[in-house]
């Protein structure tokens, strides 16, 4: 009888890992740096690649964990400067997804790892002789210049197409501070936040049940 209701119980626990269901995904990143005064943002066209894990919890609800990788950023523009800044970034979107139909919507947070940065354009290069800020147009490594952390929530909505086949669009919207640089007086600079639109398709291996 012990053993009977340790079984039971173990295949309480896996029925759900029985029915997941492993993917790939990847699309167009829409992105843009938003909270820097001073400079007006505008939106940039990146990627991004990755892989999911779907796992029905009851019913039409599951969870589904991804890892990808991902580049955003955007332009920077003021009266003197001009600039790019792209962003490499390996993101962990942990949603639940709540599926009617042919229609899903996902929701949840976003944890992000800064790889790597860079920006080019019209930038601030130093000073002139009389202490005047001096600009040029340079490619330079910038990953010094932001935080290493990045959270996120994430909202979204897709259509399967077929029983593996889906396409799908979010919304990531920064929380908080990504800016970790000093401008060229040492003074830090205003705060700096990453909004993203995601659209993707996404392919799932298995049987396609969900």
């Amino acid at each position: 009888m012990k053993k009977l209701l340790i079984i039971g119980f173990l295949s309480l626990f896996f029925a759900p890992l029985a029915q997941a269901q492993l993917g790939i995904k990847g699309g167009l990143n829409v992105a843009e740096l938003t909270g820097r005064e001073g400079e007006s943002s505008s939106y940039k066209a990146f990627y991004h690649v990755g892989v999911f894990y779907q796992a029905n919890i009851i019913g039409p609800l599951s969870i589904q964990p991804e890892v990808q990788y991902s580049l955003q950023g955007g332009n920077l523009k003021s009266a003197y400067t001009n600039y790019d800044s792209q962003l490499h970034y390996l993101t962990v979107p942990i949603l639940a997804k709540l599926t009617v139909g042919p229609v899903f919507i996902e929701a949840g947070p976003q944890f992000g790892v800064l790889l790597n940065a860079n920006q080019s354009g019209n930038l601030q290069v130093g000073f002139t002789e009389d202490g005047q800020p001096a600009y040029g147009n340079e490619s330079r490594p910038a990953t010094s210049n932001f935080k290493r952390g990045d959270f996120s929530v994430v909202g979204g909505v897709g259509l399967k197409l077929a029983s593996n086949f889906s396409l799908g669009g979010r919304l990531v919207a920064g929380l908080n501070d990504i800016n970790d640089a000093k401008n060229l007086t040492g003074i830090n600079d205003p705060r700096l936040q990453n909004r993203v639109f995601q659209v993707y398709a996404a392919f799932q291996f298995g049987d396609g049940r969900r």
